[in-house]
């Protein structure tokens, strides 16, 4: 990333009719983004809503690698239309969610998520639609409060997230005192962005965390699912689950796992280890992820159905045993029953025990 010159501004009339700065803009020259990174079904979608005159941009995530010259595995788009109307310009979408409105587009087996700027009106967590520059606000971290527009080669940046990144700092936009309590899986995507970025989460922010963890008593056993299937699903996800050990976090996403790290110094050195092992050979510039849930889940209980099957004694027909040992093990998780069905056959095959293929419908 290059330095900041700050050449170019968007520009909004304040609630005295005043020109004021609203937004820094970075060019190519300045930001480097290589073109060949970015999606290009993902830039189509936006030109698309852009020719149809609705503001649309590449967001989030998929900038913040971009900028790391690191290629993203999501290219999430924030429109100025509404899901209706996006639902209207492309035939391969549908509209999902009750209280959260967002448009997937469906290109085969790619999905692209598109979210229509909301309102800050309502505070972070509301649901009203709304600009830009209201959405930017309801954003978590600096860093991942970045809009580009593909076919322009624009970075813009309502809050100093270019910066951030550049200084390699995770800097919250939600004000400290409600963040965690608005969202405490914020607590969570903290820990994993520094990880994946090799940022450092700054002293008040880890502190913060560390007094609310017990927050994550409120989030329900599918979202917590669903982060810990991207963490296990990262190529870095036993980095990341030693931070969120570390800081007090991986308690309330894994407690049976956590009690063992905490009372077995053999079991906390095996589990990381094959946590660890989950890494590709790739560097961070050009990381590859894990092909399936199932790898991840295979590491997450692994050294768990290890110390608790006697293998040499056991057949195919303690398959259902071991599959209720790993649910009630990864609880309060609930991963697909198809996905820790696989992860189980593998460590069945290692022991020369074949597992016929109803097996894998186990219902518990």
């Amino acid at each position: 990333m290059a330095g900041e010159s700050y050449l170019r501004y968007r520009w909004k009339k304040n609630s005295a009719g005043k020109l004021v700065k609203s937004a820094v803009i970075y060019t190519f020259d300045e930001h480097h983004i290589n073109q060949k990174d970015v999606d290009p079904l993902a830039a189509g979608i936006c030109e698309k809503l852009n020719n149809a005159g609705f503001e649309s941009y590449i967001v989030g995530g998929a900038v913040r690698d971009l900028l790391l010259k690191k290629i993203p595995k999501d290219f999430d788009i924030a429109s100025q239309a509404t899901p209706s109307k996006i639902k209207k310009l492309f035939a391969n979408a549908r509209i999902i969610g009750k209280r959260f409105r967002l448009v997937h587009v469906f290109f085969g087996d790619k999905i692209f998520e598109i979210a229509t700027f909301r309102s800050f009106e309502d505070g972070a967590t509301g649901n009203t639609f709304g600009c830009i520059e209201d959405d930017v606000k309801r954003r978590d971290f600096t860093m991942n409060a970045l809009f580009y527009d593909p076919k322009k080669q624009l970075v813009l940046d309502y809050i100093g997230g270019f910066k951030d990144i550049n200084d390699r700092k995770i800097k919250p936009i939600i004000p400290l005192k409600t963040i965690f309590e608005d969202d405490p899986v914020r607590m969570i995507r903290a820990v994993k962005y520094a990880s994946l970025s090799g940022f450092k989460i700054p002293f008040f922010l880890r502190e913060k965390i560390k007094r609310s963890t017990s927050l994550l008593t409120r989030i329900s056993p599918s979202r917590l699912t669903e982060e810990l299937s991207k963490i296990l699903k990262s190529p870095s996800a036993g980095k990341i689950i030693e931070e969120l050990f570390a800081i007090g976090l991986y308690p309330y996403l894994q407690p049976q796992a956590s009690k063992l790290i905490s009372s077995s110094p053999s079991f906390r050195k095996r589990y990381f280890k094959t946590l660890n092992a989950l890494y590709k050979k790739g560097t961070y510039e050009a990381e590859e992820y894990v092909d399936s849930l199932s790898e991840g889940l295979d590491a997450l209980v692994r050294d768990y159905i290890n110390d608790n099957v006697d293998w040499q004694n056991t057949s195919e027909d303690a398959y259902k045993d071991v599959f209720m040992l790993a649910r009630k093990f990864v609880l309060p998780m609930n991963p697909p029953r198809i996905e820790l069905g696989r992860a189980l056959r593998i460590m069945f095959a290692e022991h020369d025990i074949t597992v016929k293929r109803w097996q894998k419908f186990v219902r518990v």
